[in-house]
């Protein structure tokens, strides 16, 4: 038979029987949409953790102190206070392959003006912090070296702490706050940068001098909550790492043996941790949304066991006038594989707008990417391929007088 012939058969089949014929595809097309929207979550979550990753800075190296231990448990990251002014300094004259750097120390405070108050976390650094964390500040000016030498009590704010404590439409350029007590000027706002790969919201956070912080709210302590640095490019962020490894070691006194008392981060290794988490989250999504494929397959597989058993007599006679086994084979496969390749067209579409619509109205990010539909279309396709086999290859070893005499 011609291969057209046999396309027209196997339509005229499915279109027979319009009902089971979408029954039996409704489990492909709830695969592959399935698989489509988990992608797309998955893949939409990823880059929304790069973005927020981005936002951090270029080239951003963080140092922190390293992990208290108490009680033979040992804590967070942070916790202990192993970081020091002098630190800052060291690594700033003694690192060459940096380029900015900002001591970082942050409280969380109660800000105040007139009637309104809201709860932020204020911190204090120098002129370079801004130019790592890349920070525009687009109403009013940063504060100048001359304010941090003379730890004047001025600050910059984010969106969050403006539209909380003033409202919109006012600004606040100019205005005082109280924070803790402690009068403060707003002289500039940052550009939003909104929430960041921890789901931290970037924008609720002051900003003042970095001497005014330790010396008024800090109790004069020359411990550091954080180093911020930057480096010169981002091919040399390994070698400025070994660098501040290898000047911090040497004035904590580290022997070759002992751990370091300091952590060291890039927004490499950032990423890195959260792609691997984003990677097993897309990974079991798709695996789970796969297993409906499976369940798909069998349910193909299924029916033209059925769609066999119900022609048999039809086979009888097409091999008795001549057709051959491989003309049979091909005719059921192609009843299987069309089968699928429609389920998985509907699947596509289904799982496009799924993702859309999971995007619109549930606000998660999502993108839907061309190897995520080649992926699902070609699975479906393969499903098609090997549950039928079996019921075609059964149809093709019927014996002519046997299927005659089926009834």
């Amino acid at each position: 038979m011609k291969i057209l012939q046999l396309f027209i058969i196997a339509f005229r089949s499915l279109n027979k029987n319009k009902l089971r014929s979408f029954l039996t595809m409704l489990g492909i097309i709830i695969g592959v949409a399935s698989v489509i929207a988990m992608l797309a979550i998955g893949q939409g979550s990823k880059k929304s953790i790069e973005s927020s990753i981005s936002s951090l800075g270029v080239n951003t190296i963080i140092v922190m102190p390293g992990a208290l231990t108490s009680g033979g448990v040992r804590l967070a990251t942070g916790s202990a206070n192993s970081l020091k002014n002098d630190d800052e300094t060291a690594i700033a004259q003694r690192c060459d392959l940096l380029e900015y750097i900002s001591p970082v120390v942050f409280k969380s405070v109660q800000a105040v003006s007139g009637n309104q108050n809201w709860s932020t976390v204020i911190f204090g650094v120098n002129d370079d912090y801004f130019k790592i964390r890349a920070l525009t500040v687009s109403t009013g000016v940063k504060f100048s070296d001359q304010d941090e030498h003379v730890a004047a009590k001025v600050c910059v704010i984010g969106y969050t702490i403006d539209s909380n404590l003033f409202g919109s439409g006012v600004n606040p350029i100019g205005m005082s706050i109280r924070i803790n007590s402690i009068p403060f000027r707003i002289i500039g706002m940052y550009d939003r940068k909104g929430q960041n790969a921890f789901g931290q919201d970037q924008d609720d956070a002051i900003i003042a001098p970095f001497s005014t912080i330790q010396k008024r709210m800090m109790s004069g302590s020359d411990y550091l909550n954080s180093i911020y640095c930057s480096a010169k490019s981002e091919a040399l962020i390994d070698d400025a790492v070994d660098e501040i490894t290898t000047v911090l070691r040497q004035r904590h006194k580290l022997a070759p043996s002992d751990d370091n008392d300091f952590t060291v981060r890039t927004l490499e290794d950032i990423a890195n941790i959260f792609g691997t988490v984003t990677r097993v989250m897309t990974l079991l999504l798709a695996s789970v949304a796969g297993i409906s494929l499976i369940v798909g397959g069998i349910g193909i597989m299924n029916i033209m066991l059925v769609s066999v058993t119900e022609r048999t007599r039809e086979i009888g006679i097409r091999l008795a006038i001549g057709a051959k086994g491989k003309d049979i084979l091909l005719q059921f496969m192609i009843e299987s594989v069309l089968i699928s390749f429609i389920g998985g067209f509907l699947g596509v579409c289904l799982g496009v707008f799924a993702s859309y619509m999971v995007g619109k109205f549930g606000g998660w990010p999502v993108t839907v990417t061309p190897f995520s539909i080649i992926l699902s279309f070609a699975f479906s396709a393969i499903v098609g391929i090997f549950f039928g086999w079996y019921p075609a290859r059964k149809a093709a070893s019927l014996n002519p007088i046997d299927a005659l005499r089926y009834e």
